[in-house]
């Protein structure tokens, strides 16, 4: 003998079952129709380096390498996310008497969930003890060589790219790269070592996001993922120095390191992709 189950709704049940189906295959057909009518991106294409990092001047200003570049463990390069990077060390006229700047770049581009990693989290979670929060700091880069009107404008905000003129150590042909928008903040952030405790490891940091300037974690995917654009990149770049404990070591590292990305942000927006033709088609769209 066998058992026959059968189910039968209601005919008005039936018809708000459809008319919801309906519902819910309009509104994604008129959500992607809006998505492109609107010419919004919600997948980023990646973005590539002009130049490797690693192609960055040894000499900049009068900042000199100090010992070689460390390729950084497998390990590491997963955890940073990215192997597009540059640790460099640089000292003042080259000598590690005068202080050593560690300068630490990194390139993320067309990834929606990559997430900054920054020295409140690593720094920390190597043993180092926090001894201040970190803090927005206005880094007084030198603009007196940069041209600050004559650029076309960005895209995303309508202010004009500053520029400035490059010279290849090599060849010695000068160029004319653009700078990102915005000011340079850095966050900025003191750790001590409780094994050497005469000295504060003072670190800052700062995200050049589709060519505009952030000191936030969060606001570099704000800027990155815009959705407005086809394309993504955020390069995070970061300086710390070990500096002699006084109420005056976060002065003395923020002198520095205005000096030296004073030299640095010409010749790294130099490898870093020039926005300003990626972003010129889009503006026709």
């Amino acid at each position: 003998m066998r058992l026959r189950c059968s189910m039968r709704f209601k005919p008005s049940i039936r018809v708000a079952f459809a008319a919801v189906v309906i519902v819910l295959i309009s509104s994604a057909v008129g959500f992607r129709a809006s998505v492109s009518a609107l010419n919004l991106y919600l997948r980023k294409e990646s973005v590539q380096l002009r130049e490797s990092l690693v192609t960055i001047p040894m000499k900049l200003g009068r900042w000199k390498r100090v010992g070689i570049d460390s390729p950084l463990g497998e390990a590491m390069v997963e955890s940073l996310g990215t192997r597009f990077y540059l640790d460099r060390h640089y000292a003042i006229d080259g000598n590690p008497a005068n202080g050593v700047m560690t300068l630490h770049i990194a390139y993320y581009t067309g990834m929606i969930d990559a997430i900054p990693h920054v020295p409140e989290r690593c720094w920390g979670a190597a043993g180092l003890v926090m001894i201040s929060q970190p803090s927005t700091r206005d880094v007084q880069v030198d603009r007196s060589k940069w041209d600050l009107v004559s650029g076309p404008k960005n895209f995303a905000t309508g202010s004009i790219y500053p520029s400035a003129t490059v010279v290849d150590p090599v060849t010695r042909r000068e160029e004319t790269v653009f700078l990102p928008i915005g000011e340079t903040e850095m966050s900025v952030t003191v750790f001590q070592d409780e094994a050497n405790p005469k000295f504060r490891l003072v670190g800052g940091y700062l995200f050049i996001a589709n060519a505009r300037f952030t000191s936030s974690s969060n606001v570099v995917k704000t800027y990155a993922f815009d959705l407005s654009s086809r394309y993504s990149y955020y390069c995070k770049v970061q300086c710390s120095m070990l500096v002699k404990d006084s109420d005056q070591a976060v002065e003395k590292w923020s002198e520095l390191t205005a000096d030296l990305l004073s030299e640095l942000l010409p010749s790294l927006m130099r490898r870093l992709p020039d926005w300003t033709l990626i972003e010129a088609p889009q503006s026709k769209e």
